[in-house]
């Protein structure tokens, strides 16, 4: 089954790749000092949160989804909308781990994801296989079917060639590429429950990957949410609800049109934030984060709270194993981005040189 996606770059989608562009090349140049950086990340991946579950029907409200995320209350009766913010906002926080460390896209990236999807916050998860039976969608009023997945014994061979086609795609613009990652893995439908919501962070992984991150500041999932009739319109089935008589060979060219517009849309918005940050007295610091890798930007977060850490907090910061925490640590004094303070191993602590100090007032 090979994989080859039916679609034209039209003028508007053009015209909206020429937008993406524009906005990724602003946001290089314009500064944002740390504080403001990691205010502005945390409401995006807040609000990315909401609106993607949104889409499923949760109902939680933006204050309640961060309660809940930092286990301060619990509402009851609403287990489900809970357990869904929780795997949805670890797997987004996978993602943009997995992005940092430039992590090749896998059958067993994308079957992990799923797990954490569902996974109800959990960290450690095994690899969710794909359905084993037929999964019809239905309408949730009138009960009729609105699609028919790919049956079952096809889903691994249509996941392998979707991946392939991905991982080979170079000469295509990548925010193409996600749209067609993003349609496909729905058309698909490779699991029972969590579809949506997996492929919409399997759209972020390939975009931040390609370098389409834009500091992690946007949120594709709202603009979907405040366009939802044209979303659900947009990656409908056309004439058939069955894979094989209709989505399987239709134009995906509809789909990319309102993809890229919301991408252009979205990128934008986030421009303007920054140039707001940028006009509120953010001093430009960019030359100074520009020598650091994600991992250490989110790190400046920690001293924002504490003059000195461990590196157990480090470890907990990025679920990693003691001797990993103790590994990375030792590698950022060589660098010159930590200096040890004590003399002791067991009780060691780190504080940031001079050079990065000032980035955190």
């Amino acid at each position: 089954m090979k994989f080859q996606p039916n679609y034209n770059i039209t003028q508007e989608i053009a015209k909206n790749l020429l937008r993406i562009e524009e906005a990724r090349k602003e946001s290089i140049h314009l500064p944002l000092t740390p504080t403001v950086l990691s205010s502005l990340r945390e409401s995006a991946q807040l609000y990315t949160t909401h609106y993607s579950t949104m889409i499923e029907g949760n109902e939680l409200k933006p204050q309640e989804i961060e309660a809940v995320l930092k286990k301060e209350e619990h509402f009851p009766g609403r287990a489900r909308e809970e357990h869904e913010i929780k795997g949805y906002y670890s797997a987004l926080k996978k993602v943009e781990e997995w992005a940092a460390a430039k992590k090749e896209i896998t059958e067993q990236t994308i079957r992990t994801l799923h797990a954490l999807v569902m996974g109800n916050g959990r960290l450690r998860v095994k690899p969710t296989p794909y359905r084993d039976g037929q999964n019809v969608i239905r309408d949730s009023r009138t009960r009729s079917i609105v699609y028919m997945p790919p049956e079952a014994k096809d889903v691994s061979a249509l996941m392998k060639t979707m991946v392939c086609w991905m991982n080979d795609a170079k000469k295509i613009p990548i925010p193409i590429v996600a749209g067609l990652v993003h349609y496909q893995f729905a058309t698909i439908h490779p699991y029972y429950d969590g579809n949506g919501r997996t492929a919409r962070l399997l759209t972020t992984l390939v975009l931040h990957l390609g370098g389409y991150d834009l500091k992690g500041l946007y949120s594709l999932e709202e603009y979907y949410a405040r366009h939802l009739h044209g979303y659900y319109e947009a990656i409908g089935v056309g004439a058939s609800h069955n894979y094989y008589d209709g989505r399987a060979r239709r134009s995906v060219t509809p789909w990319l049109k309102y993809f890229i517009a919301g991408m252009a849309d979205s990128f934008e918005k986030v421009i303007v934030k920054m140039r707001d940050a940028q006009q509120n007295g953010s001093s430009d610091q960019s030359a100074v984060l520009r020598k650091l890798d994600a991992r250490q930007r989110k790190v400046l977060k920690l001293f924002q709270k504490f003059e000195t850490v461990t590196s157990q907090q480090i470890g907990k910061l990025f679920d990693f194993q003691p001797r990993t925490s103790t590994h990375v640590c030792s590698n950022w004094v060589k660098e010159g981005f930590f200096e040890a303070v004590g003399s002791s191993n067991k009780n060691r602590k780190y504080k940031l040189s001079a050079s990065y100090e000032k980035l955190i007032f």
